[in-house]
């Protein structure tokens, strides 16, 4: 795997989670093309790290999670359908490595959720606001389309008549209009974000990690299309949990009255 050549993403491992930031504070963290490798590179390598559980995306600085993509580029980048087309793959690529870990990931979002940045929120499996964010998809705004896809997993979170009228108006929302759509789990005073977030990767991470995997697996394929979802996967992974050596810790630590200690084989 290449390593990651920006100081604009920052990869930060602590006991079992994995901290993904985006640090472009100067530009309210907007992701420019490189960023959007860095993503691919340290969403990948949480992948393959044993000891990690739980990963935390959050944005750098006390203004904005992500605000979008960064369109000063867009004039060398996206300037025409064939540029747009390889940029599209890159942030593809970058997203599908954050969204299909086979581990937990929690959006803690502070301050600005606009465009890409939404995405990004979209791509975690939950999501985590302060009080204070703002949540916006500008896309009418600038005349971008938008794929299948990204459209596809707005839907599916906040359902047809709320993501139709996030992308019809193109207006920010707050974080109690997100939290009433279902846009984000959660809300909390901003002086106590971190710390839930905190706590709440590591009741995550306390649990054992086979069948947390084996539950974002199975959700995975209930939100395909009927026809492509790969039930013989969900039955593996259901099967495995049975077959591993931390439901023998669960069950010895629950007649013992002690807190398991699972080790994710």
């Amino acid at each position: 795997m290449t390593l990651l050549q920006t100081d604009k993403m920052i990869a930060r491992k602590e006991n079992h989670i994995g901290w993904l930031t985006f640090n472009n504070p100067a530009r309210l963290n907007a992701v420019s093309l490189e960023m959007w490798e860095g993503l691919a590179c340290i969403a990948e390598d949480f992948a393959s790290d044993t000891n990690i559980r739980v990963v935390i995306v959050q944005g750098a600085g006390d203004k904005a999670f992500v605000s979008g993509a960064d369109i000063s580029e867009f004039a060398n980048q996206r300037d025409s359908a064939q540029a747009t087309l390889r940029y599209d793959a890159i942030s593809s690529i970058g997203m599908l490595a954050l969204k299909n870990m086979k581990k937990p990931s929690i959006a803690m979002i502070n301050g600005y959720c606009v465009g890409g940045g939404v995405a990004v929120a979209l791509n975690c499996d939950i999501r985590i606001a302060s009080e204070n964010s703002k949540f916006a998809v500008p896309a009418a705004k600038l005349g971008l389309g938008y794929e299948y896809e990204g459209v596809r997993k707005l839907v599916d979170i906040v359902g047809p008549s709320f993501a139709q009228e996030i992308f019809f108006t193109a207006r920010q929302f707050t974080a109690q209009e997100a939290l009433a759509m279902g846009l984000i789990n959660r809300m909390l005073p901003v002086d106590s974000l971190e710390q839930y977030v905190r706590q709440y990767a590591d009741m995550i991470a306390a649990n054992a990690p086979m069948t947390v995997a084996s539950i974002k697996t199975i959700v995975g394929e209930i939100v395909k299309d009927e026809t492509q979802r790969d039930i013989a996967l969900c039955d593996r992974v259901f099967t495995a949990c049975f077959e591993s050596e931390d439901f023998k810790e669960g069950r010895t630590a629950f007649m013992a009255k002690r807190k398991p200690v699972f080790k994710g084989r």
